[in-house]
């Protein structure tokens, strides 16, 4: 009994639902701004692929020419 009292304690619904107002335009900011962070981490991201992968080429070509003038 005294579990459920507890737990009543931390929860909260209102009567007046305009109270959910506030609440959901702070969680509609934060969402958008998780949207906007993650694509930009996976734009960087693929920027950052591209970068290693052209690098990882011209190591792969220096060395196919140290091995061809050797």
């Amino acid at each position: 009994m005294s579990k459920w009292f507890v737990i009543s304690l931390f929860l909260y619904f209102p009567e007046d639902k305009t109270e959910y107002i506030p609440a959901a335009l702070t969680m509609v900011i934060f969402l958008i701004g998780a949207i906007l962070t993650m694509r930009f981490i996976i734009k960087v991201s693929k920027k950052e692929a591209q970068k290693a992968k052209e690098f990882e080429q011209a190591i792969m070509k220096r060395n196919e020419e140290a091995k061809e003038n050797s």
